[in-house]
């Protein structure tokens, strides 16, 4: 039984990014690095920066729906909250990078933060659930 809807959606989310993020790597991204003299020491950090994020998104998604069915909530609380600040964590990176590196593309980055916002927020909701706990009295 589902003890907590917003780890499900979360969990959900998180596997839907890993994929996209991944197809998206494989289809825009890395395809672009074939163009030029970029050296293969280059392109090989590059491709597997890119899949960390991607093993991140599915494992922080699989950690999501296991926490959804947990029954004592409080023991998975810590765990959501780690996982939030890292995203929090990753936003700001993204908006830094791209702050100090091309200002001017800091409309391209508008998606992914409210992605990360509704994720981070849903997170935060998550934690607020409280475990439903019945007391049989004899």
């Amino acid at each position: 039984m589902i003890k907590n809807y917003y780890y499900l959606v979360t969990g959900i989310l998180a596997i839907v990014f890993s994929i996209t993020h991944a197809l998206n790597g494989q289809n825009s991204v890395l395809p672009s690095l074939n163009v030029g003299s970029i050296t293969v020491e280059t392109k090989t950090i590059f491709f597997y920066v890119w899949h960390i994020i991607t093993a991140e998104n599915m494992l922080f998604g699989i950690a999501f729906l296991f926490m959804s069915f947990h029954n004592d909530l409080s023991k998975v609380r810590y765990a959501a909250l780690i996982i939030a600040i890292l995203m929090i964590i990753r936003w700001i990176v993204i908006f830094g990078g791209t702050l100090l590196y091309n200002a001017s593309g800091l409309k391209n980055i508008l998606i992914d933060s409210i992605a990360i916002a509704i994720y981070v927020s849903l997170i935060i909701f998550g934690t607020k659930v409280k475990d439903k706990q019945v007391e049989h009295k004899f």
